[in-house]
């Protein structure tokens, strides 16, 4: 089953993946920051982009054993807001090239380890209660959070009257 369920969630990364690089095939590394509606600050790509990064390298260690890092950590973790500053976010391909490859490892990780540890504990006490076991916050990693972030990235495109992908 957990063979099953590895192969849901590769399949999952793999369609975010190519829906990520979609929405941000045709900005300019200034676009990349910028703010579409003035006085509201939404979620730009070099956010989401950052954001999405910091968690596959947490679930990637859960996955092989290893202690994770926790991504509150992380420059664009949970409690960070999006800048103008193109500074803090690199260029697209650089931002896209660090989701592309924390994503390609997470996948690595999910395929060598084929859900062995799925029903593990989870092991960063502070996501126990939402998250009890490393499957719990696969799957919601993988799959919600993901989506969550890509829909925002979708919707700036619109609020900045982009085409949708």
């Amino acid at each position: 089953m957990a063979d099953v369920v590895t192969g849901f969630l590769l399949h999952a990364l793999t369609q975010q993946r190519a829906y990520a690089e979609r929405l941000v095939a045709d900005l300019s590394d200034a676009d990349m920051v910028a703010q579409p509606v003035p006085g509201v600050v939404m979620n730009h790509p070099a956010w989401v982009l950052g954001h999405l990064s910091a968690y596959p390298p947490t679930l990637a260690a859960m996955l092989r054993g290893e202690p994770p890092a926790d991504p509150k950590d992380h420059p664009f973790g949970r409690d960070s807001t999006p800048s103008a500053d193109l500074a803090l976010y690199g260029s697209k391909a650089d931002a896209l090239g660090a989701f592309n490859r924390v994503h390609d490892d997470l996948a690595r990780a999910l395929e060598q380890t084929a859900g062995a540890r799925f029903g593990d504990p989870n092991p960063l006490p502070r996501w126990r209660e939402r998250f009890p076991t490393i499957a719990d916050a696969c799957f919601y990693l993988t799959t919600v959070h993901l989506a969550t972030h890509l829909g925002q990235l979708s919707a700036w495109r619109r609020a900045g009257g982009r085409p949708p992908v």
